[in-house]
């Protein structure tokens, strides 16, 4: 099989934005994952371009008009004339209002808006945009350390060719934001594995979010508890995504990346390594499927640099050594220097202590995806149910049940009272 032909979006100014002092989003990351890419060679295995900045009637494709015009009106030093704003659209601590603001997302959106239409004119296989990701945006504010949520407009550029995309997300936090934006249609499936319960921001993602009306069965939450690792969160990973392919057939992929999910993050608390969250990248890879890779969240710098210039590597097939190659960012990685740190955690892996991840949600999830194929013929455009509806709503007590039983009320969603 050959070679998959990669492009590589980076603008020089997009690691230069700060959010505020202690802040742990660091768009320096950025520039730091660049450097490794360079140090590596890596730029010799794809096309790198510099990318087109999103205008407000891009961002306005899925954004409301006040909202986009606030973000390019708004600055550190005018703020004060906008603050019956700042709670209107969310904008205070978690999205705060930093210099150069409206440029910051208008770099990194442009640049998945580029990757999805390079995609639809089949000038590559596969595009990378390490800037792009903030999957907690919403059409009328900000949420997460989100402003614009550039996956969502990425998405409605594919849906311009592609009949079907599969959006997952393997951050730490759930990818409410993009969920949210296609929840009540079948075109986009979204599929997020992430922490859940004891308040973990976002407080979404629960395994019964199926999504609406013609979205109804389209939304695939993996539930997750802390101190997941590689062989537990791939034995959940591949079995879901597997039966996700099969049952919807997507024609093109987006993968959010976000590195929150190492083990070591500033704001995680799981415990996977840079080689077990590639893997998650490499497997998406082989579908051979038409690919859009975005970042995302991710708050310890030398870790999420260390993971997306490996995932890089995995992406444009290229080994590279362990051994990290001299950069000016090079003192970041000390003491060992390496790219593949060992994972050292003193937390227990809750899913496998209650039996409940490798066993429960993923067998629960994929006997969904049975009943949902049985109620939807995916390959009529119109992909109207065929079967009684009332029988996956009799699964779906069954598993409140098992849940009821097996985990307790944590895991029993609201919308069952």
């Amino acid at each position: 099989m050959s070679k998959k032909s990669v492009v590589y979006f980076w603008d020089p100014d997009v690691g230069n934005f700060h959010y505020g002092v202690g802040h742990p989003m660091k768009p320096h990351r950025l520039s730091v994952t660049h450097s490794l890419v360079l140090h590596y060679e890596l730029y010799k295995k794809m096309k790198i371009y510099r990318p087109y900045r999103a205008s407000l009637h891009d961002m306005c494709r899925f954004h409301s008009e006040d909202y986009i015009d606030f973000l390019l009106k708004v600055t550190p030093n005018n703020i004060q004339a906008f603050n019956k704003n700042l709670s209107h659209f969310n904008v205070g601590d978690d999205c705060p209002v930093f210099e150069g603001l409206f440029d910051f997302c208008s770099m990194y959106t442009g640049a998945s808006l580029e990757g999805a239409a390079r995609l639809n004119s089949q000038c590559c296989d596969i595009a990378i945009n390490w800037s792009g990701g903030l999957h907690h945006a919403k059409k009328f504010e900000a949420s997460g350390f989100c402003y614009v949520n550039d996956i969502v407009i990425a998405i409605l550029e594919l849906l311009k060719f592609h009949p079907r995309v599969l959006y997952i997300d393997i951050d730490i936090h759930h990818g409410d934001g993009v969920q949210e934006a296609f929840y009540l249609t079948d075109r986009v499936m979204t599929v997020s594995f992430h922490k859940y319960g004891n308040y973990f921001f976002p407080g979404t993602g629960d395994m019964y979010e199926i999504g609406a009306e013609s979205g109804r069965y389209y939304s695939v939450n993996v539930p997750l508890k802390e101190g997941i690792d590689d062989n537990s969160y791939f034995q959940t990973f591949k079995p879901v995504i597997q039966a996700v392919m099969e049952f919807y057939q997507p024609t093109c992929i987006v993968l959010q990346c976000g590195a929150d999910s190492l083990a070591g993050d500033r704001l995680g608390c799981f415990a996977l390594s840079t080689k077990g969250h590639g893997e998650c990248v490499k497997f998406v890879k082989e579908l051979n499927v038409p690919l859009l890779v975005l970042g995302g969240g991710g708050y310890t710098v030398r870790n999420v640099s260390r993971c997306w210039t490996y995932e890089t590597s995995l992406l444009v097939e290229e080994n590279i050594s362990s051994e990290i190659p001299y950069n000016e960012y090079f003192e970041y990685f000390a003491p060992d220097f390496t790219l593949h740190p060992n994972i050292n955690t003193k937390q227990d892996n809750a899913n496998s202590k209650q039996g409940v991840i490798l066993k429960f949600v993923p067998n629960a999830i994929l006997k969904y995806l049975e009943f949902s194929e049985g109620l939807t013929n995916i390959k009529s455009p119109s992909l109207k149910p065929t079967l009684p509806l009332h029988h996956l709503g009799l699964y779906l007590n069954i598993l409140k049940t098992i849940c009821t039983k097996n985990v307790g009320s944590s895991f029993v969603p609201t919308a069952f009272g």
